[in-house]
């Protein structure tokens, strides 16, 4: 680790503050060429960015003595970076599309496994999709309940609304995650239970929003079909215990097994999918699989200097750590990608959002900024004026299509005219003199300027497909990994998570307890004591 890195971004910091985003096109006509690269489908504008030639090799500069491009290769090739846990990071290998590829954890190459679950949940998909599949009372299956949390649920969710053109409509796909009775009773008023397919997603079959969720649905379809031996032909489970799986009910033949070495919020591709791969076919799915792999094989070889998730990654970090820019904001101009901004909100702020940097000191520069966003055109009708006149710098990542699957009109074309006037507008705003050659008042001169020097990203694909949502899901990931090794922390724990977790189950207990404990802080007993009156256990 070089404990003087940072000096690059301070250069870096000093490169771009001498010119405003305006001034930098002024002097360069080529400037949008120069500071735009294609990779896996996508294309991608950064010159609307606060920066020069001089700035992004200071930043470039950061990265080389972070010795990125070792990290990457550790976590392609196995070694195992999650030390926290000691476990290996390898979720590239599961979209890795080399038929001769091998890569070894512990001595072992994992892609014969990867390649037979990725063939078992293919058959199996065929299976529902084609009605062989068939359900207690014989009846085809026509709604599909996926039950999980966080990775399990986020990853399925955005990527089955994303995909929704290449989605078999005679199937309906729903999500039950939070643990608020309200989500499945929802859920459940639905379906049939006949006709309802059951996917419990959990590694340990443990969680507790997820098991309780599931055992709420099985106590369901019980009721409603008469027979405990109905259990197996509505629910499979997406976990690596089979001892729990069984007791469950389920025939452990229709358990799809995944590895310590997949993250949850990296668990798109391995069988956490299977309810987008029962959605969108084999084929599709295997589109999707080549997406993630292209842009992965462009982040493992490309140059830093041309590695879009790097040159990404390294923009961020100029804002949050160089300008003190807590939020960064995506904003898909795409409906299909509505849950995208929900997505990238676990991946990045799960992954960095670390307070102690890997030799367990506290870190001494901004971790894991808050990620938010709206698709467009709705948020420029909600918080636009913030990031336009706001006292908040926000660098935005703008994402479009150029074709649509769905052409109404010039609808198409009123959108991406508002995504391309938004980054317009962001980056070189409006002066007063401007404003005063318009007519307008003098009174109002000052409410009508528009500082600009806004940053923006702009990412552009043809058309979103299975192939280039991977690769867009793989981008991000990328990027995250990129600003996690520049911190110096680790990415692919969570234990953030653990102690509210720890902590409900003593509440719990008191909750539902004959008499309360009176163990906790004065306000948490308080609450509680209040809520047990409000439902009679007072």
């Amino acid at each position: 680790m070089n404990n003087d890195k940072w000096a690059y971004l301070d250069d870096a910091m000093v490169a771009s503050g001498k010119k405003t985003i305006k001034e930098l096109f002024a002097e360069n006509p080529n400037r949008a060429k120069k500071f735009s690269l294609e990779a896996a489908g996508w294309f991608l504008d950064y010159s609307k960015n606060r920066v020069d030639s001089k700035a992004m090799k200071a930043l470039v500069k950061l990265a080389e003595a972070s010795n990125l491009k070792a990290e990457i290769e550790k976590m392609f090739t196995g070694e195992k970076i999650n030390v926290t846990e000691n476990r290996a990071v390898l979720h590239t290998a599961l979209r890795n599309c080399d038929p001769d590829a091998k890569v070894f954890v512990d001595g072992k190459d994992v892609m014969p496994d990867v390649r037979a679950v990725l063939a078992q949940m293919g058959d199996f998909s065929d299976s529902v999709r084609k009605g062989v599949w068939r359900g207690f009372t014989g009846k085809k299956i026509k709604y599909v309940v996926n039950i999980g949390i966080g990775g399990s649920d986020l990853g399925p969710v955005m990527a089955n609304i994303a995909l929704t053109p290449y989605t078999k409509r005679s199937l309906k796909f729903f999500f039950v995650s939070n643990v608020d009775s309200t989500h499945l009773a929802e859920t459940l008023r639905s379906v049939k239970a006949a006709e309802t397919l059951f996917i419990v997603a959990s590694k340990t079959f443990t969680t507790q929003e997820t098991m309780s969720n599931a055992e709420a649905a099985r106590e369901w379809l019980i009721g409603k079909l008469g027979s405990k031996d109905a259990v197996a032909k509505h629910f499979v489970a997406v976990s690596t215990a089979a001892k729990e799986v069984a007791e469950f009910g389920i025939d452990t033949k229709n358990m799809f097994g995944f590895w310590d070495w997949v993250g949850g919020r990296y668990s798109l591709p391995s069988a956490i999918g299977l309810s987008l791969m029962i959605a969108i076919g084999r084929s599709n799915y295997a589109k999707l699989l080549k997406g993630y792999w292209k842009m992965d094989e462009h982040f493992r070889t490309a140059p830093l200097d041309k590695n879009m998730p790097v040159i990404m990654a390294l923009l961020g970090i100029l804002y949050s750590n160089g300008y003190g820019a807590e939020t960064y904001c995506c904003l898909p101009y795409d409906q299909y990608l509505s849950r995208f901004p929900a997505y990238l909100q676990q991946m990045d702020m799960e992954s960095n959002g670390k307070g102690v940097d890997k030799a367990g000191n506290p870190v001494e520069h901004l971790t894991g900024p808050i990620e938010w966003g709206e698709p467009g055109t709705n948020g420029q009708h909600s918080f636009y004026q913030l990031i336009h006149q706001g006292t908040h710098l926000i660098p935005c990542d703008f994402i479009g299509c150029a074709k649509t699957h769905n052409p109404i009109g010039d609808l198409h074309d009123k959108l991406m005219a508002n995504l391309f006037a938004q980054t317009q507008a962001l980056a070189f705003g409006k002066t007063a003199e401007e404003c005063r050659a318009e007519g307008v008042p003098e009174n109002l001169v000052p409410f009508k300027t528009f500082e600009g020097n806004r940053p923006t990203n702009t990412l552009l694909c043809k058309e979103l497909t299975p192939e280039t949502l991977g690769a867009l899901v793989a981008l991000y990931e990328h990027k995250v990994f990129t600003q996690g090794v520049i911190y110096d922390v680790y990415s692919f724990d969570q234990w953030g998570v653990q102690l509210g977790k720890v902590l409900a189950k003593g509440v719990l207990a008191d909750l539902v307890a004959d008499k309360q404990s009176m163990k906790h802080d004065g306000s948490t007993n308080q609450l509680i004591a209040r809520y047990r009156k409000a439902v009679g256990r007072g």
